[in-house]
C-alpha cells in the first residue's frame, strides 16, 4: 500500500489552467498519445468540479481533492486516483475499470451502476458508499472499509475482499461467486439472496449476518460455528456437511 501519511501540499489551479490541462488530455487521447499531454492533477484542489461525461482515461489525479466532484458517466479507465479525496463524489455510471484507487476516500460517494472491473481499491475508505448494481468483477478491495455500504445486486465475482469490512452493509442479491472473503468482517451485513457459490470464507466474521435465501453451495473455508452465528432460513443453500437453522430469527 502506498504511504499516504504525509500528504503533499494542495495545488491550486485557476479555471483556465484546468481547462487547458483537460484540452491537452483530450488531444492526447484523440491522437492516440501522439499529440497533447496526459493531464496531471496530482494533489490539485478540484472540489465540486464537474467532469461528467468526459473522457479522462489514464488521467493522473492521485491525492487530488475531489470532494463532491461530478464524474457521472465519465470514462476513467486506468486513471490514477491513489489517495484521492472523493467523499460524496458522484461517479454513477462511470467507467473506472482497471483504475487505481488504493487508499482513496470514497465515503458516501455514489458509484451506482459504475464499472470497477479489475480496479485496485486496497484499503480504500468506502463507508456508506453506494455501489448498487456496480460491476466489481475481479476488483481488489482487500482491507477496504465498506461499513453500511450499499452493494445490492453488485457483481463481485472473483473479487478480492480479504480483510475488508462490511459491517451492516447491504449485499442483497449480490453476485459473490468465487470471491475471496477470507477474514472479511460481515457482522450485521445483509446477504439475502446473495450468490456465494465457490466463495472463500475462512475466518470471515458472519455474526448476525442475514444469509436468508443465499446460495453458499461449494463455499470454501466455512465452518458450522460461523453459520451458527448467522441468520439462515429454509432457502439458504449450504455446502455439503453443514447444517442450516430453520426458522432462524431475523
Amino acid at each position: 500500500m502506498p504511504d499516504l501519511s504525509a500528504r503533499t501540499p494542495v495545488r491550486v489551479l485557476s479555471p483556465d489552467e484546468i481547462e487547458r490541462l483537460l484540452a491537452e488530455h483530450r488531444l492526447y487521447l484523440e491522437t492516440e498519445y501522439h499529440e497533447g499531454h496526459r493531464a496531471n492533477f496530482t494533489s490539485a484542489d478540484l472540489t465540486g468540479r464537474d467532469f461528467s461525461g468526459l473522457s479522462l482515461r489514464g488521467i493522473k489525479m492521485d491525492r487530488a481533492m475531489l470532494r463532491g466532484a461530478n464524474f457521472s458517466k465519465a470514462h476513467l479507465q486506468n486513471a490514477n486516483l491513489i489517495g484521492a479525496i472523493l467523499q460524496e463524489a458522484r461517479l454513477n455510471h462511470a467507467d473506472l475499470s482497471e483504475a487505481r484507487l488504493s487508499g482513496a476516500n470514497l465515503v458516501s460517494a455514489n458509484l451506482e451502476n459504475a464499472c470497477l472491473a479489475k480496479t485496485d481499491m486496497e484499503f480504500a475508505l468506502m463507508a456508506k458508499v453506494v455501489l448498487r448494481g456496480a460491476n466489481l468483477r475481479e476488483a481488489d478491495m482487500s482491507g477496504a472499509q465498506l461499513d453500511a455500504a450499499v452493494l445490492t445486486r453488485a457483481d463481485l465475482r472473483k473479487a478480492n475482499l480479504r480483510g475488508a469490512g462490511f459491517r451492516d452493509a447491504l449485499l442483497d442479491e449480490a453476485d459473490l461467486r468465487d470471491a475471496r472473503l477470507g477474514s472479511a468482517f460481515l457482522v450485521g451485513a445483509s446477504l439475502r439472496g446473495a450468490d456465494l457459490r465457490g466463495a472463500y470464507l475462512r475466518l470471515s466474521k458472519l455474526d448476525g449476518a442475514d444469509l436468508s435465501d443465499a446460495n453458499l453451495d461449494g463455499a470454501e473455508g466455512l465452518t458450522q460455528g460461523q453459520l451458527d452465528r448467522a441468520h439462515l432460513n429454509n432457502g439458504t443453500k449450504l455446502p455439503e456437511g453443514l447444517r442450516g437453522v430453520e426458522d432462524a430469527k431475523r
